[in-house]
C-alpha cells in the first residue's frame, strides 16, 4: 500500500478502517483467485480505488454524513448496480446506479459482496451477459 493510500486509511476512525481494510483484502483475494493480474490501487476523488485490466473500477469510502455505513462505488455507466439490485436486493442496500452501502455494526454479507466485486473485477469480459449488457 503506498503512502497516500495508507494515509487515507489512517485518517478513518478505527472501526471504519477495519471494515474498509476487510473490503480491500476481499478485492485483492478475488483478483488473486481469478488470476486477474496486478491491481492498480490509487486515490480517485480522495477515495481508495481498485482496478484491474479487464475490470471496472471499484472505490470504497466512508463519510461522516452517514457515519454508520461504508460504501462501495462502481462505475455509474455500467449495469453493475442494476444487476446487483436484481440479484441481491433482499441482502444489500443499493443506492442509485453506483453504490452499495454496508452497515458498520453488522458483518459483511460476504457471499453477495464477493459476487458483486468479482463481477466488477471481470466486467469487460462478461458485460455481454444477460443483466450486464448495454
Amino acid at each position: 500500500m503506498n503512502s497516500s493510500i495508507q494515509s487515507t486509511f489512517d485518517a478513518y476512525p478505527t472501526h471504519v478502517m477495519d471494515k474498509l481494510v476487510e473490503l480491500r483484502g476481499l478485492i485483492f483475494d478475488i483478483a488473486k483467485e481469478n488470476a486477474l493480474g496486478d491491481i492498480e490501487e490509487s486515490l480517485k476523488w480522495g477515495q481508495p480505488s481498485y482496478h484491474v485490466n479487464g475490470g471496472s473500477p471499484i472505490r470504497i469510502d466512508w463519510s461522516s454524513k452517514r457515519p454508520n455505513h461504508v460504501s462501495i462505488y462502481f462505475h455509474c455507466q455500467t449495469k453493475l448496480v442494476d444487476t446487483f439490485r436484481e440479484l441481491f436486493s433482499d441482502a444489500l442496500e443499493l443506492h442509485g446506479n453506483r453504490e452499495i452501502s454496508l452497515q458498520l455494526d453488522t458483518p459483511l454479507p460476504l457471499n453477495e459482496i464477493h459476487q458483486c466485486l468479482e463481477l466488477a473485477l471481470t466486467y469487460k469480459s462478461i458485460k455481454h451477459l444477460p443483466l450486464l449488457g448495454k
